[in-house]
């Protein structure tokens, strides 16, 4: 945990001081960054998530809320204050005068499980906060592995295309030499140096793809002046050979996704939050007890107790639109929760396909198309120097060479991300899991 906190402390220090000197292509000196040292640095500096979090601590402070009692309420109230005669007999002392004085204290008592209610509806609250923490985790997860294979893509189509202008540019020292022996015509060899030339940009164009890919993933990573001056670890390959993450047996430890247990989770507290809206029809009713002083004025001063109950009337608001609205909104959680359930065996039987695809594209293009495409283009180059093959086959040849494997690294591209895909539709969490999250 500290050498991934270190590295990555290294590479925003590096980063920073290059964010004054423009964005560049990262130079052979630059700090190098893992994938797994990339989802590490995101779970604690990602934005989103952070603010994720937050919202664990709201969903926290409404259950505090829903577990308090209402406060008593106090009143103190005198009467015949305004009598001149406020003196008695006994004399003109604060307890001694001709007025009356009341003091009482009333407390609401809920009834008919409205507390109960309530507290249901914070801690399926609570609960719905935590999934949501989790799915934002597991969203922000896939994001930073996907933006990670971006960046190997965009440096390897940024190799591929310079290779290609390399393998151009000796073609045209060659050609050169042969319009100089009369063996090819100028257009011939200024054919060749203008696809040197095209290869040439869009190898430098896609330089500059990967610069802004490196950035995506530092704004994902919380960086706060993001430049992309770091080299990635991990390559193409490696990520696409990775194997899928088992299946978590949902049905036998009872796990689920985040994302349906946040929706199940709405829907229980819409279903408490219907209950309570029903029992609130039920009148609470406040006790009052109450302490009264009547000062001496024919006979001895006397002091009373009192106690009284007093509640609403329910005769003209039954709380009917409350209730229909918290009706709608039971119905709205269920359909929620039915689309969530239903969206994530969506989701895992297209990973499945997307990356059985994938892999199945990316091994024939590793296995046969692009050693062939290889082989084509070394023969026709060799030919087109002896004389034996033309011009057009030779730039023919270059250009579907280029393309198979511009075409390859995107397979292993696709691959890595369908991987990330299927582990984020396969992530799975308990209750207890759940209920562990701070």
């Amino acid at each position: 945990m500290v050498k991934l906190l270190s590295t990555f402390v290294l590479c925003s220090l590096v980063l920073t001081r290059a964010g004054a000197q423009g964005t560049n292509p990262p130079s052979p000196a630059a700090p190098l960054l893992g994938l797994a040292e990339a989802r590490q640095a995101a779970f604690e500096r990602n934005w989103d998530l952070l603010a994720a979090h937050s919202g664990m601590d709201a969903a926290a402070a409404q259950l505090l809320v829903a577990k308090e009692f209402p406060n008593p309420s106090l009143a103190l109230s005198a009467v015949k204050l305004g009598n001149r005669q406020a003196g008695t007999v006994a004399g003109n002392g604060l307890g001694t005068r001709n007025y009356d004085s009341i003091a009482a204290v009333t407390q609401l008592i809920e009834i008919g499980g409205k507390r109960h209610s309530r507290q249901a509806s914070a801690r399926a609250g609570l609960t719905g906060a935590r999934a949501r923490f989790l799915d934002a985790r597991r969203s922000l997860d896939q994001g930073v592995t996907k933006a990670y294979i971006g960046v190997l893509l965009a440096e390897e189509n940024a190799h591929i295309l310079t290779e290609s202008a390399h393998s151009l540019h000796r073609e045209a020292e060659i050609g050169l030499a042969r319009f100089r022996a009369g063996d090819i015509k100028e257009s011939d060899l200024k054919q060749i140096q203008n696809n040197e030339a095209q290869f040439d940009l869009q190898a430098k164009a896609a330089e500059t793809a990967a610069t802004q890919a490196r950035i995506m993933v530092e704004l994902l990573l919380g960086v706060p002046r993001p430049t992309g001056g770091w080299t990635p670890r991990e390559t193409l390959a490696g990520l696409a050979q990775s194997s899928p993450a088992a299946v978590a047996a949902a049905a036998l430890n009872g796990a689920a996704r985040p994302d349906v247990w946040a929706a199940e989770a709405d829907l229980k507290r819409a279903q408490a939050d219907l209950k309570l809206q029903k029992a609130i029809r039920i009148p609470d009713p406040s006790v009052t007890l109450q302490v009264e002083h009547n000062p001496p004025g024919g006979g001895p001063a006397t002091d009373t107790l009192g106690l009284g109950v007093s509640f609403p009337l329910p005769l003209w608001n039954r709380n009917g639109g409350a209730i229909k609205a918290a009706e709608a909104n039971r119905d709205q959680a269920a359909l929620a929760a039915a689309k969530a359930r239903a969206q994530a065996q969506a989701d895992l039987a297209a990973a499945d396909l997307e990356y059985a695809e994938a892999a199945a594209r990316s091994r024939r293009y590793q296995d046969q198309i692009r050693p062939r495409s290889s082989q084509v283009r070394e023969s026709i180059a060799y030919a087109y120097n002896k004389g034996g093959a033309s011009l057009v086959d030779l730039l023919t040849a270059e250009r579907d060479d280029n393309n198979v494997r511009l075409s390859a690294a995107q397979s292993l591209a696709d691959t890595a991300a369908a991987l990330a895909d299927l582990a984020a539709a396969r992530l799975t969490v308990t209750t207890a899991e759940l209920d562990r999250v701070k």
